[in-house]
């Protein structure tokens, strides 16, 4: 540390410099982390029956509604299984119709002893098993009908294509991946936040944060999920966040810079950032203005720091709360030299 002696003190020139008060504020820790944006429905889309490429209505990039068809299967063979169900359940029905108007008549001569009670219970045992057999041909006629249906994929939500495997006249079968849908609605930012944090991340807790290369435009945001389990490769656990405002230019997929403010709990002592000066030796010292004999001078303060937020240093020690600290002209000050205050700074 280099002092003036005091003749020198007497024949420096007061060095220019602009000084702040060391203030209590709010300590918060901030966290810069790189996420995701991604979507709440992202699906990758399979047939549900076999079939050959009959129709593809998108491609890769295009935009859908919910519930228009993506992809038709050849529905040949389906339609004429469905044909021929729907002919085999008409002639039952006829068939149980013929057999409840024989014993509906049999019920009506049996107080005349016309017709033998055992001839009427053989007919209600016939419309019992028609009945059976009616039912049985609906069920078989809705099984051909849905599997009809299952020709044609249509999109279970809107959303953008992002992916298309198949192709025309490819056979498909149940269970392959044929194209990926991702709804464009509903985004979120995921992001993976140290271990260390956990527990200090709540839900409802604001951040701030920029989408892919514009790193200037900040918008707000708000944790809805903190997932307390962490991956044991990376020692990370999953944060989900939301935007507080519609972002036409969110895609799914884009990189996000997030800002995460975690609250320490308690007030501490903090000066602006221009006030701290960093040594290669590892020493931090901040310039303190006091005081002597009527006049201001330079005194070195050597501290210890904590943590940085909104252009504030935390002062865990080196310094107390009141003092003068010089935050512009400090780069080449020496102990007990003579300052001079601009007007409309410091005290």
């Amino acid at each position: 540390m280099t002092v003036l002696s005091p003749w020198v003190q007497a024949q420096a020139p007061a060095a220019p410099v602009v000084v702040a008060t060391v203030q209590q504020a709010d300590i918060v820790q901030v966290v810069q982390l790189t996420g995701t944006v991604t979507a709440e429905r992202n699906a990758e889309l399979s047939v549900a029956v076999a079939g050959l490429v009959q129709n593809l209505a998108v491609d890769a990039g295009d935009h859908v509604a919910a519930g228009d068809p993506l992809l038709q299967l050849d529905p040949e063979l389906a339609e004429q299984q469905m044909l021929a169900a729907q002919a085999a359940y008409a002639r039952a029905e006829r068939a149980a119709q013929d057999a409840q108007r024989r014993l509906d008549e049999a019920r009506r001569l049996a107080p005349q002893q016309s017709i033998a009670e055992t001839a009427v219970r053989d007919l209600e045992s016939e419309v019992a098993e028609d009945s059976a057999e009616l039912a049985r041909l609906g069920a078989e006629l809705a099984y051909r009908k849905g599997v009809l249906d299952r020709h044609l994929l249509r999109a279970p939500f809107a959303g953008v294509v992002s992916a298309r495997s198949a192709e025309l006249g490819e056979w498909l079968a149940p269970g392959a991946a044929v194209m990926t849908l991702v709804s464009t609605e509903d985004l979120r930012l995921d992001f993976q936040v140290p271990e260390d944090y956990l527990g200090q991340v709540e839900p409802g807790a604001p951040v701030l944060f920029s989408i892919g290369a514009d790193k200037s435009t900040r918008y707000r945001g708000s944790v809805i999920a903190a997932v307390p389990v962490t991956d044991p490769t990376v020692r990370t656990f999953l944060v989900r966040v939301v935007s507080d405002e519609v972002i036409t230019a969110l895609l799914p997929g884009m990189s996000t810079q997030v800002t995460l403010r975690l609250g320490a709990g308690q007030q501490g002592l903090a000066v602006p950032r221009d006030a701290i000066l960093r040594y290669p030796d590892g020493r931090i010292i901040i310039w303190e203005a006091v005081t002597e004999n009527g006049a201001p001078v330079a005194r070195e303060r050597l501290v210890q720091t904590g943590f940085e937020f909104d252009g504030l240093v935390e002062i865990r020690a080196g310094l107390s709360d009141g003092a003068q600290v010089v935050v512009e002209g400090n780069e080449s000050l020496r102990n007990g030299q003579a300052l001079s205050l601009r007007p409309g700074q410091g005290r």
